[in-house]
C-alpha cells in the first residue's frame, strides 16, 4: 500500500535533478484523472517551461481558477500558454532559493499545480458559505466539475455546510462489491467516538443525491454510484485547515479505486496460494506402486 501525494513526483523530481545539473529537457506525462503535463527547455537549460492541461479548464475558468495561480505563483503564470495546454509556467532556475528548506518548499508548490488548479471551486465554495452564513439564508450555486469523461464532482455551499458529491463509474461487477464495502465502512467508522468530527459520508447507488437530482444529463445505472461528503465550517475554519481539506478530497477518487485494486490484486493472490497449498497436499496423496523384483528357487527373476 503506498500513500498519495498531493504534489507530482515527477515535477518535484526533476526540478531537484535540473537544479543540481542543468540540461536540455523535453518530456510529457500524465498525472491522476487523465491530466496531462509538458516540462521542456524550450530556450536554455536555466528556463524550464511547465504547461497542464485539465479536461474542466473551462469550468475552473467560472470558479477564480486563474486568481489562484495568480496567488501561487504570481509573475511565473504565462499570459499565453502553451498549444494544446491550458496553463505554462515559466520556471527560472536561476532565481530559485538557496539550497534548504525554503528551496524544497518552492519546489513542492510548483509540483502542487494541479492540487491548486483544482482547489479553486473548493475555495469559492468556502467564501459563499460564511457570506451565506452572514447573510443568515440562502443557497449557493452548484458546482460542477466534469473532471472525467463520465465522472463528476458537485459542490454546493450552503449557509451551515458545504456539500461534495462526487459521482464514479464502476466498471465490473466486482467492483460495485468492493465500492460498496469501502464507502459503507465510511459511513459506519463516523460512528466510533474518535473520529465523529469527520466528515458525514452518504453513499447511495442508481439514484443521485436530492441535491444534485435536477441536473440534466446523470446517468441512470447500476454502474454509477454517488458518493456525498458534508464538510462543515469547522472543516474549513482557518487556511491550514481548509487547505488539508481540500487536499485530501480532491484524492478521494483515485484512493477509492486504488484500494479496490488492490483488494482484488490481494484476493487473487491469495486464491493462487490456496490453489498451490491443495496441490501439495493432492501429491502428498498419491500411492507409490510398490515395484518388487520376485524370483524363484533357482535365482531367475519372475515377471
Amino acid at each position: 500500500m503506498i500513500l498519495l501525494e498531493s504534489h507530482n513526483y515527477i515535477i518535484q523530481t526533476t526540478l531537484a535533478d535540473k537544479l543540481a545539473k542543468p540540461t536540455s529537457l523535453d518530456v510529457q506525462f500524465v498525472d491522476f484523472d487523465g491530466v496531462r503535463f509538458h516540462l521542456s527547455t524550450p530556450d536554455r537549460k536555466t528556463s524550464l517551461l511547465l504547461s497542464m492541461s485539465v479536461r474542466c479548464w473551462p469550468e475552473l475558468l467560472q470558479y477564480g481558477v486563474d486568481s489562484v495561480l495568480k496567488r501561487e505563483y504570481g509573475a511565473m503564470v504565462r499570459a499565453q500558454p502553451e498549444p494544446e495546454y491550458n496553463v505554462s509556467l515559466d520556471v527560472d532556475l536561476e532565481q530559485f532559493p538557496p539550497e534548504g528548506e525554503e528551496r524544497d518548499t518552492f519546489i513542492k508548490n510548483i509540483a502542487l499545480l494541479k492540487r491548486h488548479a483544482l482547489a479553486a471551486p473548493f475555495e469559492l465554495a468556502f467564501t459563499t458559505q460564511k457570506q451565506l452564513e452572514a447573510a443568515g439564508s440562502g443557497q449557493g450555486d452548484i458546482m460542477a466539475l466534469h473532471y472525467r469523461d463520465e465522472e463528476a464532482i458537485y459542490i454546493q455551499a450552503s449557509p451551515d455546510r458545504v456539500t461534495v458529491n462526487f459521482s464514479t463509474v464502476f466498471r465490473e461487477e466486482t467492483d460495485r462489491v468492493f465500492g460498496k464495502v469501502f464507502l459503507q465502512e465510511f459511513v459506519d467508522a463516523r460512528r466510533l467516538p474518535t473520529i465523529q468530527s469527520a466528515p458525514q459520508v452518504l453513499y447511495t447507488t442508481r439514484e443521485p443525491p436530492l441535491e444534485i437530482r435536477h441536473i440534466p444529463g446523470l446517468v441512470d445505472s447500476d454502474d454509477i454510484g454517488y458518493v456525498t461528503f458534508v464538510l462543515f465550517p469547522r472543516h474549513f475554519a482557518n487556511p491550514d485547515i481548509a487547505a488539508s481539506t481540500i487536499s485530501h478530497i480532491q484524492l478521494f477518487r483515485d484512493y477509492l479505486h486504488y484500494h479496490i485494486k488492490c483488494s482484488k490484486a490481494y484476493m487473487q493472490s491469495r486464491m493462487r496460494f490456496r490453489v498451490s497449498e491443495f496441490q501439495k497436499v493432492l501429491n502428498r496423496a498419491k500411492t507409490e506402486v510398490a515395484v518388487v523384483d520376485r524370483k524363484t528357487a533357482s535365482g531367475r527373476s519372475m515377471r
